[in-house]
């Protein structure tokens, strides 16, 4: 049963994908930036090991998990409702704190040991800000400020060695936007502050940077996001027309520019 829900994975990335990737995880990578959740988590449950080697499997699963719990049941008013309709939830939230905790276990030994480790760094970061963005972004749980705090601090430590961590770059900028934009003002200065010019401006930076396609990926999908969110469709529209090229059987890509590419044309 397992194999065959791999060789159906990997149907799914053939389709999505005219070349072929380097590595499993860029077929995972290519088929999560296509919008094929359910062929990127079967793909990430083989590379998430509780070990140092699959812990980029583990940040890039964890995520799959959150962008299925979100299709599920963001936009929805009534959240925990919608959670509880939901029939593969439950699943998935078991499975993503289970991932969460052993990565988080992995990354946190391994910083103890080697603390000047930054791919771990980052890592650790970023799967602390999925649970974040799960619990506070898509359920609206007021928890994870623990690993918010874990996320930040991390991230700075990547930047301060780094500054030209890509990665790093657009996870810093997310919080940035969100403290700012989405946080009471009187609870931005527990959080550390916030700086929405400066998110916007940091991901603009990165989604222009000379690296990685899956790199650029990540950095476009977050300016196209908060593009939107800024009610600026003509460069949403600009820059889903290129991840669309990247990506062309991601469907939240296909209906946005249905919905607004005839409106924002000259």
């Amino acid at each position: 049963m397992k194999t065959a829900r791999i060789l159906v994975a990997l149907a799914a990335w053939a389709a999505a994908s005219p070349v072929h990737a380097q590595s499993p995880l860029d077929d995972a990578q290519r088929l999560f930036y296509n919008g094929r959740y359910d062929a990127a988590d079967t793909l990430t449950l083989q590379l998430c090991s509780p070990d140092l080697e699959g812990l980029a499997g583990c940040e890039l699963r964890s995520s799959t998990l959150l962008f299925q719990i979100k299709r599920a049941v963001g936009g929805q008013a009534d959240k925990q409702k919608a959670l509880k309709l939901c029939e593969r939830c439950a699943g998935w939230m078991s499975e993503f704190r289970a991932v969460t905790s052993s990565a988080q276990a992995v990354a946190r030994a391994r910083l103890k040991a080697v603390p000047q480790d930054e791919a771990t760094r980052f890592l650790l970061g970023k799967v602390d800000l999925n649970y974040v963005w799960l619990q506070l972004g898509v359920l609206g749980h007021k928890t994870g400020w623990g690993e918010y705090w874990e996320a930040r601090k991390s991230l700075d430590a990547v930047l301060k060695e780094n500054p030209d961590n890509v990665r790093a770059r657009v996870s810093r900028a997310w919080i940035d936007y969100i403290v700012d934009t989405q946080m009471p003002r009187g609870t931005r200065w527990v959080l550390g502050g916030g700086n929405r010019k400066r998110g916007l401006a940091a991901v603009r930076e990165a989604a222009d940077a000379d690296a990685d396609v899956f790199i650029r990926a990540e950095a476009g999908f977050a300016l196209w996001d908060m593009q939107v969110r800024e009610g600026n469709f003509a460069g949403a529209v600009e820059t889903a027309r290129g991840l669309a090229r990247d990506f062309p059987d991601n469907e939240e890509l296909r209906k946005f520019l249905i919905a607004h590419e005839s409106r924002t044309s000259d």
